[in-house]
């Protein structure tokens, strides 16, 4: 059986553009009182829906299309590195089924990640091995003659990172230069690199909408991996020429990620099981949340203009505009779910934490047209329907 295009759904056509229309908001948002088709039935019910309508793990319904340009895209040579974590996987899915040669660099076998749940798995070249090894990534591209790159490897996890820093910085920042190095060495077969960055890398400006020209300065282990990656990826495009832009996405969310340490994950699996989220914060901080359609469309344009002069060692900030508090967030869920009886407790655990990061992408949407598609009530939507049915399929 052929696998399904992520998203796919028998309803045609785009999701409105949320409300934002790329302006920043001017102040943190309270979650709606209605989220339009986002409940499961009455009391939170998790199980899985049967027949025709099943939502499975390999084809949550979602409004029209992840929006990657298979005339671009078709029989192109991508190498994404990170392709078992929630942006890899919907990213290498959406390039395959847009008709390009998917290889995915992958250091552990992870079988319950969205790219093998899917079963778009078989359908991609796997290549095992890790980012600290240059060998493996000069390898990978002369070998596969890998002609489009998208580096989205890395440790991720704020509490990992300030008990593993080495590590986390060999993985961030050794990993990226490796990879930019075998760029460099195979330059003239490869034409266009993005490098996922984070709005982690731009650190503490104290609450201020962050721009592309602010400076990097990240504090803590995870930050700074994130602003030294980042600085990297500018120095290897702006001396050698290499056709390298940086994306600087909000946190992301949806459907096929299961490390449920993560406030969204962590909050639909306590909420489908009946259990108060359990949340590290006092529930103040103040993030924007970008759904990983929109993540996948934002690194796909960045993609096709990264050897273009406004494009090419340039960073690109990918928002909401709609900031949110943590507790405002967990009550969106909460809503989506089914379960406003549910009341988070706060354990107050967490630290190393920057206090607000908002951003502007007016930029992207002037250079690259892209603007998010998804509100955040139809992308927790998604993602809660994705979850039900995943926990709906095991004991």
């Amino acid at each position: 059986m052929r696998p399904r295009r992520p998203g796919a759904s028998a309803t045609r056509g785009d999701p409105p553009s949320p409300a934002a229309g790329g302006r920043q908001a001017s102040a943190v948002q309270d979650p709606p009182d209605r989220l339009a088709d986002a409940t499961l039935p009455a009391g939170g019910d998790a199980s899985a829906p049967s027949g025709d309508a099943a939502v499975d793990v390999d084809g949550v319904t979602a409004q029209g299309r992840t929006g990657v340009d298979r005339g671009f895209w078709a029989d192109k040579r991508v190498l994404v590195t990170g392709a078992s974590g929630i942006v890899g996987s919907w990213l290498a899915i959406a390039l395959a089924e847009a008709g390009a040669a998917v290889h995915c660099l992958i250091r552990d076998v992870t079988p319950l990640s969205y790219l093998h749940q899917s079963g778009w798995a078989g359908r991609v070249v796997q290549i095992h091995g890790a980012l600290e090894d240059y060998r493996v990534l000069e390898r990978t591209m002369s070998e596969h003659e890998i002609d489009s790159v998208f580096h989205l490897g890395a440790q991720t996890i704020v509490g990992t990172a300030l008990r593993s820093p080495l590590a986390t910085l060999r993985s961030n920042v050794a990993g990226t230069w490796n990879l930019l190095e075998a760029v460099r060495v195979h330059a003239p077969q490869i034409r266009r690199v993005v490098v996922a960055s984070s709005d982690k890398a731009y650190g503490d400006h104290g609450g201020v909408p962050y721009t592309e020209g602010m400076a990097l300065v990240g504090r803590h282990p995870y930050d700074v991996s994130k602003s030294c990656a980042d600085l990297v990826a500018q120095a290897y495009a702006h001396t050698y020429g290499l056709p390298v832009a940086i994306a600087r996405c909000a946190n992301v969310f949806g459907g096929g990620d299961l490390n449920f340490n993560r406030l969204v994950p962590g909050t639909i699996r306590a909420a489908l099981r009946g259990s108060p989220p359990v949340l590290r914060s006092d529930g103040t901080y103040v993030r924007e949340y970008l759904y990983v359609e929109d993540v996948v469309r934002a690194y796909c344009a960045l993609a096709e203009a990264a050897d273009a002069p406004g494009a090419c060692g340039s960073a690109f900030n990918f928002g909401s505009g709609r900031p949110l508090t943590v507790l405002a967030l967990v009550a969106a869920i909460l809503q989506a779910v089914g379960r406003t009886d549910l009341r988070p407790t706060l354990t107050r655990t967490a630290t190393a934490e920057i206090p607000a990061q908002t951003l502007n992408w007016e930029r992207a949407r002037r250079v690259l047209g892209w603007e998010p598609r998804y509100s955040l009530e139809q992308g927790l939507a998604q993602t809660v329907r994705w979850y039900a049915a995943y926990f709906g399929r095991r004991p």
